[in-house]
C-alpha cells in the first residue's frame, strides 16, 4: 500500500523575525527535530489555501479562522525601560484578548453564547434563593424571640425546600461555568496550536529572539488557568454585585438611620449599616491591593521557573542513556539544584506575598460578620429593633462585605491569571512577529516553484542568508534529473545542512529559487530519526498511520534493513526511543522510507550512526529496493562516493559558501577492501576525465 507523501517543502518560515545580530548558530542537531515531524501535501504554486474544512468536523478538530492581525509593539524613543516594560505588559494583556473573544465572535464555538446567557441567568435566580434564605432568617428568629412555635415549626420545614434549591441551582451553575471553560480553553488552544505548527513556526522559534521559552508550558498549563480564571471572575463580579445591589437595599430598610448624640447636638447617619459596609470594603479592598503590589510579578516569574525546572528534568530523562554513559549525573545534579534552588526561592517570595494578604483577607472574615451585630445592638436594646431584623442585618451585611470585599478574596488568582494571560500572549506576540515576516517583502526571499520538464529538483541562483543578511551559501545552481543519485559533501561549517533547510522550506530568507517537480513525492531522513511513542509498528509506518500498511509489509521492510529480530513485536508498546542504539533507529528510519517509497529521498548524515559494512548494506539495498527513486545524500564519508552517481562541493569562502564542483561519478563494483576500493575509483575517476571530462558548467 502507498500513501501520499509529500513533504512541508513550502513552509514559509519566518527566521528573519529574529533581532539583527542576533545569532542563529544553528547546527545538525536544531534540524533533527523539525524533519522528523515534516509531513504534509505539497501544491502547487499559487493554491496556497491553508485553510481547514469546518463543515464535516467537530468543534474541538476545527482550527478556528484566524483573528484580524494585531496591532504590533513599538517602544518609544523617550520612554525609560520601566514605562516600556509596563507598556509591553499591559500590551500583553491586550493582545490575550485580541485572540481570546475571538471565542463569541463569529468564527467563534457555536455554544459560547447560550452558555454564557445561561450562567447569567442561574446567578440570577442563585441571588434570589439568598434572598428567601435572608427573609427565613429574619422570620425564624422573629419566631423564636416571640416563642411562636407553629411559625418556628412552618419555618423549620420550609427551609429544606430552600436549601435545596439553592444547591440544586449551584450544581447546575459549576457545571455550566466549567464546560464554559473547558470549550473556551478547546477552542483557543487549537487556534494556537495551529498557529505554532503552521509552516515550521514551532521550530523557527527556537532560533529567534523573544519571551517564547517553553511554548509547552504555555499551550497547557498557562492556557488553562489564562481561560479558567476569567469565567470565574466574570461569574463572581456579576454575582457580587447582583448580591451587593440587592442587599444593599435590605440594610437600608432594616437599618435606617443612626443617630449619634456628639456634644448637643444630633447627627443622623442614614442607611448606617450601607455607609459602614462601603466603607469597610474600601479599606479591606485598598489595604490588600497595596500590600500585594508585587504579587502578579513574583507569580510571573514563579510560573518561568517552574516551566525551567520541569524543561530541565524532560531533558534528563530523554538524554539518559547519553549521560550515564558519560558519567554526567553529579553535573547534571548540580543543575537540577540550581533550577530547583530558583523554584524554591521563587515560591519562598510568593509565600511571602501570600502571608501579606491573608493578614488582610482572614482578618476581614472574622471581623465582618461581628461589626454588622456591634452596630444594631443598640437600636436592639431600645426595643427598635426585632432580633430577626438583628439577624437579618447580619447576614445581609456579610453578603454585602463579600461582595464588595471581592478583590480581597480573589487578589492571589487574579495575579497567578495576570501573570499566566501574559505568557501565552507572549507566544502569541511571537508569532505574530513570524507571520509579519512571512508577508513581509523587505528582505529577500527564496522562492519556490515547480520544475520544467522530466527536472525533479533545481536551485536556481539560490543564496541563503541570515537575519541580518550575512551570506550562508551564495549563487548554487544545481539541476536533478530523475534517478540521479547525488552526494552533497564539503567541510564542516560550509553550509551543507543549511543548503538542506533551505531546500526544505524551513529557511526562506535569501534569492533565487526551489523547484519541485510537480508529481513527484519527496521524503527526507534526518541524521536522528524521531521516534513516535507507541507501538513500534507505529514508529515504522511514521507520519502515517499505525494501520496504513499490513503487518506483513511491516515486517518485510523490517527483515530488508536488518531489524527482523524486531518484526513479531510490532505491536508491542515500550519506550523505543530509549530502547533502540542509534543504529537501529536508522536502520527503522530506511524502513519507513521503504513502506513510504517515495520519487525524492534526501538524506541529511542518514547512515551516521552505522558502520561502513552496514551502511553498504543499507545504501545497496535502497539502490536495489527503489532503483528509481532519486537520492540526495548529504554526508563526509567518502565511501558514500561508491552509491552516487553525482558529487556536489561546497566550499566555505568569504561571502558565503559556493559550489565549487559537479562532478559525475563512475559506478563501479564494490569489494571487501577498502583500499582497493578507493584505488579503482579513483583509476576509473581519472580515465573517465580523460576521456570526456564530467565536469558540470
Amino acid at each position: 500500500m502507498r500513501l501520499p507523501c509529500k513533504p512541508l517543502f513550502r513552509a514559509k518560515a519566518a527566521i528573519a523575525a529574529a533581532r539583527p545580530g542576533t545569532a542563529l548558530n544553528m547546527k545538525l542537531s536544531d534540524f533533527e527535530g523539525v524533519m522528523r515531524l515534516m509531513w504534509d501535501v505539497r501544491k502547487k504554486p499559487g493554491s496556497l489555501d491553508e485553510n481547514r474544512d469546518c463543515n464535516d468536523k467537530s468543534d474541538s478538530e476545527c482550527q478556528p479562522s484566524p483573528e484580524a492581525e494585531p496591532p504590533s509593539f513599538d517602544e518609544s524613543e523617550d520612554m525609560t525601560p520601566e514605562e516600556i516594560e509596563q507598556a509591553r505588559k499591559a500590551y500583553l494583556l491586550k493582545r490575550f484578548w485580541i485572540s481570546a473573544r475571538g471565542y463569541w465572535g463569529r468564527s467563534g464555538d457555536k455554544l459560547s453564547w447560550p452558555l454564557s446567557i445561561g450562567l447569567l441567568v442561574l446567578i440570577g435566580i442563585n441571588v434570589g434563593f439568598q434572598y428567601g434564605i435572608n427573609i427565613w432568617n429574619r422570620g425564624i428568629f422573629d419566631a423564636i424571640e416571640q416563642r411562636n412555635a407553629p411559625n418556628v415549626y412552618f419555618l423549620g420545614a420550609l427551609f429544606p425546600p430552600l436549601v435545596l434549591g439553592s444547591v440544586a441551582l449551584v450544581t447546575i451553575q459549576v457545571y455550566v461555568r466549567m464546560k464554559m471553560q473547558r470549550r473556551w480553553r478547546s477552542w483557543l488552544t487549537t487556534a494556537l496550536i495551529g498557529r505554532w505548527l503552521a509552516n515550521g513556526r514551532y521550530y523557527q522559534l527556537n532560533l529567534i529572539g523573544g519571551d517564547h521559552k517553553n511554548p509547552e508550558a504555555r499551550l497547557s498549563e498557562d492556557m488553562r488557568i489564562a481561560t479558567e480564571s476569567p469565567v470565574d471572575f466574570v461569574a463572581g463580579v456579576i454575582s457580587a454585585f447582583v448580591s451587593a445591589s440587592t442587599f444593599i437595599v435590605v440594610l437600608w430598610m432594616i437599618g435606617g438611620a443612626l443617630q449619634l448624640p456628639i456634644g448637643g447636638a444630633v447627627i443622623t447617619i442614614p442607611g448606617f449599616l450601607v455607609v459602614t459596609a462601603v466603607l469597610y470594603a474600601i479599606i479591606t479592598s485598598s489595604s490588600i491591593a497595596f500590600i500585594g503590589r508585587h504579587f502578579v510579578q513574583v507569580s510571573e516569574v514563579k510560573n518561568q521557573v517552574e516551566a525551567e525546572f520541569r524543561y530541565t528534568l524532560t531533558r534528563v530523562r530523554e538524554n539518559g542513556e547519553s549521560i550515564a554513559l558519560l558519567g554526567g549525573e553529579e553535573e547534571e545534579r548540580n543543575d537540577l539544584d540550581k533550577t530547583f534552588g530558583n523554584v524554591l526561592h521563587q515560591w519562598a517570595l510568593l509565600a511571602r506575598q501570600y502571608m501579606r494578604t491573608t493578614l488582610v483577607s482572614h482578618g476581614s472574615m472574622l471581623i465582618a460578620p461581628v461589626v454588622p451585630v456591634l452596630l444594631c445592638a443598640p437600636k436592639f436594646l431600645d426595643g427598635s429593633m426585632t432580633l430577626g431584623q438583628v439577624m437579618q442585618a447580619a447576614s445581609a451585611f456579610t453578603i454585602v462585605q463579600s461582595a464588595f470585599g471581592w478583590l480581597v478574596d480573589n487578589y492571589p488568582r487574579l495575579a497567578d491569571w495576570n501573570a499566566c494571560a501574559r505568557r501565552v500572549a507572549s507566544l502569541m506576540m511571537s508569532i505574530d512577529g513570524l507571520e509579519r515576516a512571512e508577508q513581509s517583502d523587505s528582505l529577500g526571499r527564496i522562492k519556490r516553484g515547480e520544475t520544467q520538464g522530466d527536472t525533479v529538483l533545481s536551485l536556481n541562483d539560490l543564496s541563503v542568508s541570515l537575519g541580518d543578511g550575512t551570506a550562508v551559501v551564495k549563487e548554487t545552481q544545481v539541476e536533478i534529473q530523475p534517478g540521479e543519485r547525488v552526494l552533497v559533501a564539503g567541510e564542516s561549517g560550509s553550509g551543507k545542512s543549511t543548503l538542506v533547510r533551505a531546500i526544505a522550506g524551513l529557511w526562506p530568507w535569501g534569492d533565487g529559487s526551489v523547484n519541485f517537480h510537480a508529481d513527484r513525492r519527496l521524503f527526507m531522513l534526518p541524521q536522528r530519526p524521531y521516534i513516535p511513542s507507541g507501538t513500534l509498528r507505529r514508529a515504522v509506518t511514521y507520519p502515517a498511520g499505525a494501520d496504513s500498511w499490513a503487518p506483513d509489509e511491516i515486517k518485510a521492510a523490517l527483515e530488508k534493513v536488518g531489524l527482523g529480530h524486531l518484526k513479531e513485536q510490532i505491536d508491542e508498546e515500550a519506550p523505543w526511543d530509549q530502547t533502540l542504539s542509534g543504529g537501529e533507529k536508522q536502520r527503522l528510519a530506511f524502513a519507513r522510507l521503504l513502506l513510504h517509497n517515495p520519487d525524492i529521498i534526501v538524506l541529511d548524515e542518514a547512515t551516521s550512526a552505522l558502520d561502513e559494512k552496514s551502511q553498504d548494506y543499507i545504501m545497496e539495498m535502497l539502490i536495489r529496493e527503489l532503483p528509481k527513486a532519486t537520492i540526495v545524500s548529504v554526508g563526509h564519508r567518502a565511501e558514500l562516493e561508491a552509491f552516487h552517481s553525482r558529487k556536489i562541493t561546497l566550499e566555505r569562502r568569504q561571502g558565503g559558501a559556493r559550489l565549487v564542483s559537479d562532478v559525475d561519478l563512475v559506478p563501479h563494483k564494490r569489494t571487501r577492501n577498502i583500499l582497493s576500493r578507493l584505488t579503482k575509483h579513483r583509476h576509473r575517476s581519472s580515465s573517465s576525465s580523460a576521456m570526456s571530462p564530467g565536469t558540470r558548467a
